[in-house]
């Protein structure tokens, strides 16, 4: 009988010591959609909340619109930060989110180049010596549409229209301008500002007057009782003075 016992309680422990050691490292990850203006600065926000908390965190990156049509499909996201507000106003209305949109930053429009030759101004966008200029697709990226938004103002559309490429979000267009494909293009100041990148060519903001101010916005997704715990720590770490710090290292405005 003692055998048995014996056993028993071994088997016990080992059961709940492989539980235990299981949740230690099944501690469930965040998935959070991100619109490309946000790459840089959200891996930054991620990283250091993963080192507070311990909850690791994965970034899927693409335009607002794709995102929001992704997780109308179905598309399991605990957190959507997008570059407007128009896409969560519109992933909330349809019952998918947990919060109603709430602004975290405001973005800033710029225009970039690597060619040393070339200024980064829209003068230079009729110059013969620019064949293609870069901008995420305004249908489906907010910063796409500021572009085409500053353009307009400036009546510069139709003079250049012939010239134009788009990127399906902003990271596809920062490869355009980066590979050489175009030769000038529109970003976001995040992105030139970024470490890793802001080495990199030469840039000048647009005015804000030539577009509209691009609030951008988040909502939380996440319904799961394993992960709403994390995503409502993620969503209000979000609004933080540390993190809206770091959200102004990478050029945006906060709490306008």
């Amino acid at each position: 009988m003692r055998k048995f016992q014996r056993i028993y309680i071994f088997l016990f422990l080992f059961t709940a010591a492989f539980t235990a050691c299981k949740e230690v490292n099944d501690t469930p990850k965040l998935t959070i959609a991100t619109a490309a203006n946000m790459q840089f600065a959200m891996q930054r926000l991620a990283d250091d909340f993963t080192k507070d908390t311990g909850v690791p965190c994965e970034l899927v990156i693409s335009s607002s619109g794709k995102l929001t049509a992704q997780l109308k499909a179905g598309a399991p996201y605990d957190i959507f930060v997008a570059a407007n507000m128009k896409y969560p106003q519109e992933v909330y209305d349809a019952g998918i989110a947990a919060t109603s949109p709430k602004i975290y930053a405001y973005g800033k429009l710029v225009i970039w180049t690597l060619r040393s030759e070339l200024k980064p101004e829209f003068a230079t966008l009729q110059s013969n010596a620019v064949k293609h200029i870069a901008l995420a697709n305004p249908k489906t990226a907010p910063y796409g549409e500021a572009a085409v938004a500053a353009l307009s103002t400036l009546q510069l559309e139709e003079a250049v229209a012939d010239k134009l490429v788009y990127g399906e979000s902003i990271a596809q267009t920062n490869q355009f301008i980066i590979s050489g494909a175009a030769e000038i293009g529109f970003t976001a100041l995040s992105v030139v500002k970024a470490p890793s990148v802001q080495t990199k060519g030469f840039w000048a903001s647009v005015a804000d007057s030539l577009y509209k101010p691009i609030a951008q916005g988040v909502v939380r997704i996440s319904q799961d009782a394993a992960k709403k715990q994390q995503a409502e720590a993620f969503y209000t770490y979000l609004f933080t003075e540390e993190a809206q710090k770091i959200l102004q290292d990478f050029g945006y405005s906060v709490g306008e």
